[in-house]
């Protein structure tokens, strides 16, 4: 799949063909009615989109690439195939992504930050290894302070954490620890801004604030003690590991929910733990 000029030298009831440089005319690409965006005569030169047809034969269109080579923007997932993916770019066919230039492994229907290149064979081809190119294309981050709310798309997964995209330009890193769920690229996130970098880089997280989430683990423990009798023999002497593996909190966090149920006179200690009042 490339984008060409070419020259029409014949036409047909059906389409037009273009000369492919041989001196062959067997070698003529057709340019099919169905595939033009404007009327063409014999003489013209028309940028065509190449691929191959269902039968593997060169077949052109009018409908080319809307972004240019070394360009990114937010691409649709068509198809999944064993050997990669493709891309709308806006093209007569889907552009594809081979295995090694996906971050991750899109799906179908994501939206993803991508780049137009040119592989080895000079065939185009679209890539989600963009943080140069976002990197490029970033600003400062201006107004923003702690705790704002930021909203961007994922474009780079590592194992340190994840890296956002966001609408005003801005470059945002997420810290695995500030990750509370799997992400996937391309997917759009609301961020908590935690730090502001002198560079204008920000750092956020997708965890709640610690006061947000002292009242969902408080609430979390009374639905838990509200299943089980009004009761739970969890304690300060409970192993943190018990308590991760029920509540999914640190003890810490435990502790602090406890502690607010209580002043909240909504739990009372019993010979066991807790007990709701």
């Amino acid at each position: 799949m490339t984008v060409v000029k070419l020259k029409v030298v014949r036409k047909a009831d059906f389409g037009a063909f273009l000369g492919a440089g041989t001196g062959n005319t067997d070698d003529d690409i057709l340019l099919h009615k169905l595939q033009q965006t404007a009327k063409v005569e014999i003489g013209d030169t028309v940028e065509v989109f190449l691929y191959l047809d269902p039968r593997k034969r060169l077949t052109a269109s009018m409908r080319v690439p809307k972004m240019k080579i070394g360009q990114i923007a937010r691409l649709k997932v068509i198809n999944v195939s064993e050997d990669g993916a493709f891309l709308d770019a806006g093209a007569e066919r889907g552009i594809f992504m081979p295995f090694a230039e996906m971050v991750g492994r899109p799906k179908v229907g994501d939206v993803v930050w991508a780049k137009l290149y040119t592989d080895k064979s000079g065939r185009l081809a679209t890539s989600m290894k963009v943080a140069d190119e976002i990197r490029r294309a970033s600003k400062p981050a201006e107004n923003i302070q702690r705790g704002d709310k930021i909203i961007g798309t994922i474009y780079n997964i590592t194992d340190a954490g994840a890296f956002v995209f966001s609408e005003e330009r801005y470059i945002v890193f997420i810290a695995q620890k500030e990750i509370p769920r799997v992400l996937r690229a391309g997917e759009v996130v609301e961020a908590r801004v935690t730090y502001v970098r002198e560079d204008g880089r920000l750092d956020a997280s997708l965890r709640f604030a610690k006061e947000i989430a002292l009242q969902n683990d408080a609430e979390n423990i009374l639905n838990f003690m509200r299943k089980n009798g009004g009761e739970m023999s969890f304690s300060d002497a409970t192993a943190p590991e018990k308590i991760q593996a029920v509540f999914h909190i640190s003890k810490a966090a435990f502790k602090r929910a406890i502690g607010h149920l209580f002043s909240e006179h909504l739990i009372e200690k019993n010979s066991d733990g807790w007990k709701i009042c």
